[in-house]
Parts: structure tokens; sequence; C-alpha cells
């Protein structure tokens, strides 16, 4: 496969910002939300939705990073929206961590989504409801394109698909095969 065969995605900012304020709005009252559950949201959001609906919903970068995947972006993105105040960021002490919250000084604008998008986004917020950063760190782990990347390297969209178990040995034999074939 060459680079013209994998399909560009586009970031869109303006869906990520609005994403972010419907994630916070939706988490305002968990206690556990802070910058590493919205950080595992948006995460699981966009290559849930590359995985199921073909495209992500927003196309923004994930890197790995010591406590998962996180959009590469999400700090300017972030100070840019405070700029904006359409967020506020409120620290404070749980369980002698810092935990830093967005919080949405606006209600987000979900005409830039589709019903689907809204749906799994939410879906993926209440798959998460009372996990802990450590609890969402460590399931993030398990997933291979975290695992694959370097740190603060890019996790690519397609790596939703890379399966955590052993091949098998007729998966290598028919990988063998399409690279002999595709001429890889």
């Amino acid at each position: 496969m060459n680079k013209k065969d994998v399909q560009q995605i586009e970031f869109n900012e303006q869906k990520f910002k609005e994403l972010i304020l419907h994630v916070a709005d939706k988490c305002e009252d968990d206690q556990d939300y802070g910058a590493i559950k919205l950080n595992k949201i948006l995460f699981y959001s966009d290559f849930l939705a590359y995985a199921e609906l073909g495209i992500p919903i927003t196309g923004a970068e994930y890197i790995a990073l010591e406590h998962g995947a996180a959009p590469k972006l999400l700090a300017p993105i972030r100070a840019d929206m405070q700029k904006n105040q359409e967020i506020a960021l409120r620290q404070r002490d749980r369980f002698g961590k810092t935990q830093v919250r967005v919080i949405p000084l606006r209600k987000a604008d979900l005409s830039h989504f589709s019903s689907a998008e809204i749906a799994l986004v939410d879906k993926v917020i209440d798959a998460f409801c009372g996990a802990n950063a450590k609890d969402l760190s460590e399931y993030n782990h398990l997933e291979r394109g975290w695992q694959i990347a370097e740190f603060k390297e890019t996790i690519p969209y397609q790596a939703v698909f890379l399966s955590n178990e052993d091949a098998m040995p007729s998966d290598i034999k028919r990988a063998e095969e399409l690279a002999i074939l595709n001429k890889w």
C-alpha cells in the first residue's frame, strides 16, 4: 500500500472545539472528570467513529503520552477557547493529585455533528462513567495503537483495527501471500 491509498484525514478544529464543550457539559457532574478523562473520551470518540462510521468525528491527531492517548493540539486549542471565554479551567485536589476540569461557558453547537456521531460520543461518555483517570490510563495502555507508538508519536487511526491477540499461523501465511501479491 502506498501513501495514495491511505485516506487523508482532515482536522476540523470547529468540531473539535464543539466536541470539547459537549463532553465538558455532559461530564459536569462526574467527580472523576478531568483532563485525562477528557483526553480518553475524545480519543475513543474519534477512533471508534473511524471504525464504525468510516471517518473520525474531528480528525484530530492523537499522540502517545505517559497517561495514554491525547490530542496533540489540545493545549493550544484549550488556551484559545479560554481566551475567547468559551471555557474555563478549574483545578482541584483529587486524591492528592491536581485535577484540571474544563468548564463550558457556552453550550456546544451540535449542528456540526450527525446524530450517529453524538450517539457514539454519548456512548463513550456513559461507558467511562465512574472510571477514574488511573483506570482510564491503564485501559488505554492496552490499546495496540498506544503500544506501538513511541512517546509523543502519532497514533494512526488505522490502529483501531489492530488486535491485541497474537496472530494465528493462518493469519501470518495470508499476510505473506498478500505481501507477495501486492509487492509490499
